[in-house]
């Protein structure tokens, strides 16, 4: 019976083996497969359904360690913490800003992202949009944690609705900066917060490009004074 056969997959060749098991790997991370947030395989597993070596699955998993897509912990073992090498770089790049600075590039963004939105959606991606309004609606609460993620899920569909896969790229990169600086901020007034969010997704909805960008703006102001 051979390897394929019997369900093990073929070994790599022997030139550049670190950097093809670590092509593996990233892929294994990038299609999903090894989700964020869970742990992987042990290296003893990854010997046998990669056919290589212990030595050369430990390099290749540290270089992606180092590429900002797993991280090592200390008798737990190794878990995928982001599905992109640009979460990490952008995350070193941006870790001098001030809070003023990531709130500016928040509303650049996610004002292109809605006007982009309101030409590019879809019936689906409304349905879709208006749902996750109402979730972050009833998830406010006093979890900061909870805010955020109520709060970036609807800003994160908007800019997956904008049907530009690069957009969706750099933002999904990006959403762990921004849940960072949104855990201790409040705009004071909550019931204008939702209906501002309300006015943005119905801006959308409605294929209005400047209101929707508007709304973004008007969202954004209070933090931003």
């Amino acid at each position: 019976m051979n390897r394929e056969q019997s369900g093990t997959r073929e070994p790599m060749r022997r030139v550049g083996l670190i950097d093809q098991a670590a092509a593996r790997f990233r892929e294994e991370v990038i299609s999903g497969r090894w989700p964020v947030g869970e742990r992987i395989p042990t290296e003893v597993a990854l010997v046998s359904e990669f056919g290589i070596g212990r030595n050369t699955v430990r390099e290749a998993l540290q270089s992606l360690v180092h590429a900002g897509l797993l991280r090592r912990e200390q008798g737990r073992g190794t878990f995928v913490i982001s599905r992109s090498e640009l979460t990490g770089t952008l995350e070193r790049q941006l870790a001098g800003g001030s809070r003023r600075h990531y709130l500016e590039l928040r509303l650049a963004l996610d004002s292109t992202a809605a006007a982009l939105a309101a030409a590019s959606r879809t019936d689906a991606d409304v349905a879709l949009l208006r749902e996750l309004r109402d979730r972050r609606e009833a998830a406010w609460s006093d979890d900061p944690d909870a805010r955020a993620s109520a709060d970036l899920d609807l800003h994160r569909a908007i800019v997956e609705a904008t049907h530009n896969p690069l957009y969706v790229t750099l933002y999904s990169s990006m959403l762990d900066v921004f849940a960072v600086h949104m855990r201790d901020d409040e705009s004071g007034d909550v019931d204008a917060a939702h209906r501002r969010h309300h006015e943005l997704v119905e801006a959308i909805a409605d294929a209005d490009a400047d209101r929707a960008a508007a709304s973004v703006a008007a969202i954004m102001d209070p933090f931003l004074r």
